[in-house]
């Protein structure tokens, strides 16, 4: 079982669209996948038509009073399940920080899940908090997006710091492009210098597009409803990259 958190220190940078998509690609490529929506505004879980309610509430699922299968729903679609977010998740700081060993707790509460899943994806909020650092310890990969503006550098940055001074060398950061619009100057430029400076960076760039948009309309993936155009091919590229890295 391979776990991938969506995260970056910013809000509004792409993150949710990242892993409803990877998972429903991921799923249509057999992959038993899973998508934990770890954020209270609960976005995946509006987007898989999905009441963002957990029995029980935050407190409850930390101290394990629910196993998490109990809680796991459904989606429409084959191979994939979502674990929804509930507004409680605002105080997971509060209610981590109140238990023992709490950056370790969401990797012991993952754990029973490594025979019924391929890969579990993190919808993530935006912060550096007691809660990230649970993300963390239990993630494989960071997937951070990275809008192409002059704070980029300075998050992609942080981020980096973070994980080198906490030494948390289990942890493959893979930061890529989200929101970009090629038409903008500066947004090509930006690209063409931090992926010089940040080999890192995938080759993978997510368009800021209308169809992409759309999923808070259709509330579905881009992929049920769309089945061609660059938005979809730079969700299919990316997915390779992360899970075919031997075919590029």
């Amino acid at each position: 079982m391979k776990i991938i958190a969506s995260y970056n220190i910013k809000g509004g940078v792409g993150k949710t669209s990242t892993a409803v998509n990877l998972a429903y690609i991921a799923a249509q490529n057999n992959m038993r996948t899973l998508v934990w929506d770890l954020d209270p505004q609960g976005a995946s879980s509006y987007y898989f038509r999905i009441k963002p309610k957990v029995k029980g509430g935050s407190k409850k699922l930390i101290a394990g009073a629910h196993e998490l299968d109990d809680l796991i729903k459904a989606t429409d679609f084959e191979n994939l399940d979502l674990l929804p977010a509930d507004f409680s998740f605002r105080n997971l700081d509060l209610v981590l920080d109140a238990r023992k060993n709490p950056t370790q707790r969401l990797k012991k509460l993952l754990a029973p899940l490594s025979k019924e899943y391929d890969v579990i994806i993190l919808d993530c909020p935006p912060n550096i908090s007691l809660l990230s650092e649970a993300i963390f310890a239990a993630s494989d990969i960071l997937l951070s997006p990275i809008i192409p503006t002059t704070l980029s550098l300075r998050t992609l940055e942080q981020l980096k710091k973070y994980l080198k001074d906490n030494q948390l060398k289990h942890l493959q950061l893979i930061p890529f492009f989200s929101m970009a619009d090629k038409r903008k100057k500066m947004h090509q430029e930006i690209m063409q210098n931090l992926s010089k400076e940040h080999p890192e960076i995938l080759k993978s760039v997510i368009p800021y597009a209308s169809d992409i948009e759309r999923m808070g309309w259709e509330r579905k993936p881009l992929g049920a409803y769309s089945h061609k155009g660059r938005s979809i091919e730079a969700y299919q590229s990316l997915w390779q990259e992360i899970f075919q890295p031997s075919n590029n």
